[in-house]
């Protein structure tokens, strides 16, 4: 699910950081998390995919099918990446914005934005991602 850059605006990106002390809870899990998605896609398996998605992301699309498939034709930088490296993150309450930079199909350069909501359980549910075609230079 694209989130609009408004939205992102709200999460103030330019403020994103990578700092040691944030390499704790809850980053570490959402970066998990991430991973866990992203293998599941290479896997071709919709149902662990599909677990990884937050309520509102699986309201829109009510099905693992519907959701895989959505994945594969407009996300195909994260359903089939190259090389995957984590970036900065940014922790607002209960919403983690992490930065993933990723070799998509033909070598392209992709960010992704993921944005991660804490559920009522304590666990972390992917809500959206956001992609911008290229590696980020020094200020996003």
């Amino acid at each position: 699910m694209k989130l609009s850059a408004a939205m992102f605006l709200g999460l103030s990106l330019p403020t994103l950081v990578a700092s040691p002390a944030w390499a704790e809870e809850p980053i570490d899990t959402v970066q998990s998390i991430i991973q866990s998605q992203i293998a599941a896609f290479l896997n071709h398996d919709a149902k662990s995919a599909y677990a990884f998605a937050s309520p509102s992301v699986r309201d829109r699309f009510p099905t693992e099918d519907a959701f895989f498939d959505m994945v594969k034709k407009n996300y195909a930088p994260v359903f089939r990446p190259g090389h995957v490296a984590f970036g900065r993150s940014k922790v607002q309450g209960d919403t983690v914005v992490q930065e993933v930079l990723i070799s998509g199909p033909g070598g392209k350069d992709w960010t992704a934005f993921y944005q991660l909501v804490r559920q009522p359980d304590g666990s972390y549910k992917i809500n959206g991602v956001h992609m911008v075609h290229a590696a980020p230079g020094p200020e996003i």
